[in-house]
């Protein structure tokens, strides 16, 4: 039975990859981080019936140490792991900096040190399994934001939209990364930037954007039903390269400082270090 492990898997495109998979007849994890939403997919899974083959893992994913439980949690439930969906997000576009309790700036704690954190941590379970993917979900191909080098933390400067942008293009680089690391590994890392789509996303966003961002995908925005469905095309029939980047349908290329090879090992050997030497 194909084995899938999804974070924001209960709610918007997660939860969508959730019940597809169920559908499926696969065995899916879904990772978040309020109860409500974990029981209510359950019962969505249960009337499928797919009960038996979902379970809700309760994590805070603004914790590197939290990942690393999970990670701990995930082998100890599956011999291998078939899929990796890194979902995972919550925009603060507005208001003050805020740190986790590790020091870290929250958008680089939960937007990209946890995928960092799982996707490193699960690689022996995913190369354990016939068909190994990673999918990264966020915006390759939109050339906005930078990685501030020489203040990766936002410590001076600070805006909720910079350090948004900053962690969709640290993400970026980590699949440029791990197909650099583990040049022999048989898992197949994709960056994938779905489009706009509808989800609740705008919920979490101060007013008046709120307001302007629901309208504008009443207008634009792609149903969650239909944006999986390229999404699983992919995850099921993965391409031949190690790291591969799209938006939607459209391959894009690896060139650009997005996926510089040389910028992509830097911020790896740094994560190394920040995960290795974080406050507890």
């Amino acid at each position: 039975m194909r084995t899938v492990v999804i974070t924001g898997g209960t709610d918007g495109l997660g939860k969508g990859l959730a019940l597809h998979y169920l559908r499926q007849g696969a065995r899916v994890l879904a990772v978040g981080s309020t109860p409500a939403k974990g029981e209510a997919l359950l019962s969505e899974a249960s009337a499928l019936p797919a009960g038996d083959r979902v379970t809700f893992l309760r994590a805070d994913l603004t914790s590197v140490a939290a990942a690393e439980e999970l990670v701990a949690t995930v082998e100890s439930a599956c011999t291998s792991v078939d899929t990796l969906i890194l979902c995972a997000q919550r925009y603060r576009l507005s208001g003050p900096r805020t740190v986790t309790r590790e020091g870290f700036e929250h958008s680089f704690a939960l937007a990209y040190l946890s995928r960092y954190v799982l996707g490193h941590g699960l690689r022996t379970a995913l190369e354990s399994a016939p068909r190994p993917v990673i999918m990264n979900v966020g915006t390759p191909g939109v050339p906005l934001g930078r990685i501030h080098w020489d203040d990766l933390q936002l410590t001076r400067h600070y805006s909720g939209t910079r350090a948004t942008l900053q962690s969709f293009r640290a993400n970026d680089l980590l699949g440029t990364a791990y197909a650099t690391v583990y040049a022999g590994t048989p898992i197949r890392y994709i960056a994938y930037n779905p489009g706009v789509v509808a989800t609740g996303m705008p919920d979490h966003l101060p007013q008046p954007l709120r307001t302007l961002t629901k309208a504008s995908f009443a207008l634009l925005a792609t149903s969650v039903a239909k944006a999986v469905a390229p999404m699983a095309r992919l995850l099921d029939e993965p391409p031949a390269e190690r790291f591969t980047a799209y938006r939607v349908t459209r391959r894009l290329p690896l060139k650009g400082p997005s996926f510089d090879p040389d910028a992509a090992l830097r911020l790896h050997r740094l994560t190394q270090d920040l995960v290795r030497n974080r406050s507890e």
